[in-house]
């Protein structure tokens, strides 16, 4: 999909976008082979052509930060998965729903080749430097919940320039719900293991490794990397589905975005 993009072209919006895919225009180079023929002044032509060409160059650098600062948040997923190998999808379990009320115990970050789990008082201080790494971020209502807390949890902080909600996402495709009955309703994503763990849950394993308790954080572990591996999967396929209702010009669903999506 990113390369059928063209919101990030300076001067281009959704009706320009729309309107170019709707000629056959559905990637750069057809936009730079056809712009003569498109009726454009020289300049604009020349403009065209400089577009293909830094979008071209930054997506040999995966410089994912280019295309995140030039497309609209909520079209960030647009850069997945032409940046697949610069893509962390990361979850967070917590004592409580705001960072005020508690704290971070466990995070997983699935990407580039691994899974690594960070947790409270062994080694989570390690996790800003960890997500240095990548330039895109996937989480499940991450921009209301993971991120604000980790933001208070960790003021240093850089969060990747690229941040895909899968929340919000789904919201599009008129799929809404949390993130076990999406995975429940699409059939996709393993919980082997951890069957029947819910938020709730979460806290109280924590609780019982603080106390004591064996296998409570092992628990805990396999239910955070199970909610953080099943993003992979969950974005291609929002991805591929909602690409394609775009480029073929299928109306996306009516459905209520919550703020901020």
């Amino acid at each position: 999909m990113l390369r059928a993009t063209f919101l990030h072209f300076a001067g281009v919006g959704r009706v320009t976008e729309t309107a170019l895919w709707r000629a056959g225009i559905q990637d750069w180079q057809a936009l730079l082979e056809r712009r003569a023929s498109l009726g454009l002044s020289v300049a604009v032509q020349d403009r065209v052509a400089a577009e293909v060409g830094g979008s071209e160059r930054a997506l040999a650098a995966r410089d994912a930060g280019f295309f995140g600062r030039r497309l609209p948040d909520g079209e960030h997923w647009r850069v997945y998965p032409e940046l697949a190998r610069e893509t962390a999808f990361l979850d967070i379990e917590t004592t409580g729903l705001s960072p005020y009320q508690g704290i971070v115990t466990v995070v997983t970050v699935h990407g580039g080749g691994a899974t690594r789990s960070f947790i409270a008082g062994e080694d989570l201080e390690e996790l800003p430097a960890y997500l240095r790494r990548f330039g895109v971020l996937v989480t499940f209502n991450g921009r209301r919940f993971d991120v604000p807390f980790l933001e208070a949890t960790f003021p240093q902080l850089v969060v990747p320039p690229v941040h895909i909600d899968l929340r919000f996402l789904f919201y599009r495709l008129g799929i809404a719900g949390g993130l076990k009955r999406i995975e429940e309703r699409l059939g996709i994503g393993d919980r082997s293991g951890v069957e029947g763990i819910h938020g709730l849950d979460a806290v109280r394993l924590w609780q019982e490794h603080r106390r004591g308790s064996p296998s409570a954080l092992d628990r805990l572990v396999r239910y955070n990397r199970a909610d953080t591996v099943n993003l992979e999967p969950l974005l291609a396929r929002a991805a591929r589905d909602l690409g394609g209702r775009l480029l073929a010009g299928m109306p996306e669903p009516t459905v209520a975005v919550p703020a901020g999506g």
